[in-house]
């Protein structure tokens, strides 16, 4: 059934089970019992009726729904001519759903916020002419030149043509306050221009952009079912079985039917149903103000229960914007070393590819041609020159392949060794440096105060580098010189479950969906890792993570406090009805006031990341 179309019924549904219970009131105050008869069972017969569809298509998709207490306490206020009680059952049972969908709405407003922002055109530039062209971002090409004008949203990703421009990224990376680029920068779709109109040219097209892959990842979170909404699903069995156990020995007791009756009214199962949905949405709409997109639902019960995680290092652990510190030569000297592995790094897409690459033509260095070049998975690079030398650039084990036993240089932290090699000898070894990322260690801190207890080092870089990056944040345990599926291993292997890992990078990717809840960092650029990850980080902070640890406790706190507190008042209510002294109509009554309770106690959930900010200000205060 379209959405569109089940939102009709049950609004249609809601309105008239309110009619029902404004007509039925109205004859039972002018004391016409055969017409309120009549009114009850046309109302509920049809309520019944579609509660019961729903429910037979929950039942075949395997979840057994609580809607059961509320038909049979309507049933029984049928037989036993409680009409009125019936009525208000009727309307508290469908105009739950509504208020569900209101709260829900609320509590998803800042994910709408997030879509709504979407851009939908761009300004492109017509080559020769130079007019300018507004047309749909989807028809945005690599290569197009696009005007930005003032305070417009950047439509794709792309490259600064103009001198300068000043971007507002707080919507995507979390950063308040407004960023200068210079003419050659990386500019992410989504942002939002300050007042100068520049131009800029696409690097990729919208479907492919930053933005975009925010926006999937949004929309994947606004649709899924969190286990936690199963989870009190599986409340149904017990609840329904003592409801009725209650009821049954009321009945047999009093012998009263309408004891039995009287206890269903108070045993419908609403704030059940309500609470956890609503405190979910909540938590994931704070996580999205804290720049944490959660993919899918059940990610927030397990972050709450995490024991173990695993760290990648590169753009992690560290910033990610690795810059040449030094070169060591060997049989060639510095310049000649860093010419050699920039020919052949202009193949690489490693995140220490660029920085090589720059360097050498910041030192103006003339770079020799290249024949052929592959780049082995993890490993490094091959290139073969125009002068028939076979150049290789990456790991120490890859260039020992042909140069044998390599010495390995003193590294600090954050210092990676990038090793070049010429035909069967070492040319040198160029030295970048990585600076540590300044909330590493105190996110390690926050994670072990909240139940973590194991934590690891799984990256592809060599051991020293590693070692040195994990002793400067607290890290013990290091597993170096890892490839793809290694890293799977170690995170499978890892004790006590559940395991978080976080990572960046596109060999990340296998092992952030093999985790038991993967995080990926992707505040600079969206890769595979976003969409292998339960979460997405979309600004360049690792204290994201324990951030959002720290919301997905919260909220699983709050939906179980709100489900037991439900399920202890409504239980007893129940026992004040088996020993009639509560009617069915007033009955009836408080436990909409139960409902808006658990509803009213699941909202606390919206404002988990005040919390935070509250926290982080202080802290920054307590700093100065």
């Amino acid at each position: 059934m379209p959405e569109t179309f089940a939102f009709r019924i049950q609004r249609a549904l809601t309105l008239l089970a309110v009619a029902g219970l404004v007509v039925g009131v109205v004859l039972w105050a002018l004391d016409q019992p055969a017409a309120l008869a009549l009114t009850a069972f046309v109302v509920l017969g049809i309520v019944i009726a579609v509660t019961a569809v729903e429910m037979v298509r929950d039942l075949m998709e395997g979840h057994w729904g609580l809607d059961i207490l509320a038909m049979i306490a309507m049933g029984a206020t049928l037989a036993v001519g409680e009409y009125v009680a019936g009525l208000i059952i009727a309307v508290m049972l469908t105009g739950g759903e509504a208020v569900e969908a209101w709260a829900a709405r609320q509590a998803s407003r800042e994910l709408d916020t997030l879509l709504n922002r979407a851009p939908a055109y761009a300004m492109r530039i017509t080559p020769g002419s130079g007019e300018v062209v507004q047309i749909p971002v989807e028809e945005v090409e690599v290569g197009d030149a696009l005007l930005v004008r003032s305070s417009e949203i950047l439509p794709v990703d792309g490259v600064l043509l103009s001198e300068r421009a000043v971007i507002d990224e707080s919507s995507v990376t979390g950063e308040p306050v407004p960023v200068t680029y210079d003419a050659g920068a990386a500019l992410l779709s989504g942002t939002m221009n300050g007042t100068a109109t520049f131009t800029m040219r696409a690097t990729r097209t919208a479907g492919e952009s930053q933005y975009a892959t925010i926006v999937q990842l949004v929309e994947a979170a606004v649709s899924s079912r969190a286990p936690m909404v199963r989870l009190a699903d599986r409340y149904a069995v017990p609840f329904t079985a003592v409801s009725l156990l209650i009821a049954g020995i009321a009945w047999w007791l009093s012998g009263d039917p309408v004891r039995f009756a009287e206890v269903l009214v108070v045993a419908t199962p609403c704030p059940l149903l309500i609470a956890a949905p609503v405190a979910f949405m909540g938590g994931m709409s704070s996580a999205a103000k804290l720049n944490v997109i959660i993919k899918e639902g059940g990610a927030l019960e397990t972050l709450a229960g995490v024991r173990s995680v695993a760290f990648d290092k590169t753009g992690t652990l560290t910033q990610g914007r690795p810059t040449v510190s030094r070169i060591e030569p060997g049989a060639r000297s510095a310049e000649d070393v860093l010419r050699l592995a920039a020919a052949a790094e202009q193949y690489s897409v490693h995140v220490f590819a660029a920085p090589v690459v720059e360097a050498a033509h910041g030192r103006q260095l003339d770079l020799p041609t290249v024949l052929e070049a592959e780049e082995m998975a993890t490993n490094g690079v091959l290139a073969v020159l125009g002068n028939g030398e076979q150049v290789r650039v990456g790991k120490p084990a890859f260039v020992e392949e042909v140069v044998g036993a390599l010495a390995r240089p003193t590294l600090e932290a954050g210092e990676t060794a990038v090793y070049v090699a010429v035909d069967d000898e070492l040319a040198g070894v160029i030295v970048l440096s990585d600076p540590v990322r300044e909330h590493a260690r105190h996110t390690i801190e926050r994670l072990r105060s909240f139940g973590a207890s194991e934590f690891v080092l799984v990256t592809g870089d060599v051991a020293p580098t590693a070692r040195s990056v994990a002793d400067g944040i607290g890290i013990t345990t290091v597993h170096a010189e890892t490839t793809p599926q290694g890293k799977v291993d170690v995170v499978a292997s890892l004790q006590p479950r559940p395991v978080m890992m976080v990572g960046d990078g596109i060999n990340d990717a296998p092992v952030l969906a093999a985790a038991d809840v993967g995080i990926a960092m992707a505040g600079r650029g969206a890769t595979a890792a976003s969409e292998s990850a339960s979460a997405v980080v979309t600004s360049d902070d690792l204290s994201r993570v324990a951030d959002v640890v720290e919301v997905s406790r919260g909220t699983v706190k709050i939906a179980l406090q709100s489900i037991w507190m439900g399920i202890v008042i409504s239980i007893g209510l129940m026992m004040v009805a088996a020993f009639g002294h509560l009617p069915a109509v007033a009955g009836a009554l408080l436990q909409e006031v139960v409902d808006l309770l658990a509803i009213l106690s699941a909202l606390r959930a919206l404002s988990l990341h005040r919390r935070l900010r509250r926290t982080e200000v202080t802290t920054a205060a307590l700093a100065h």
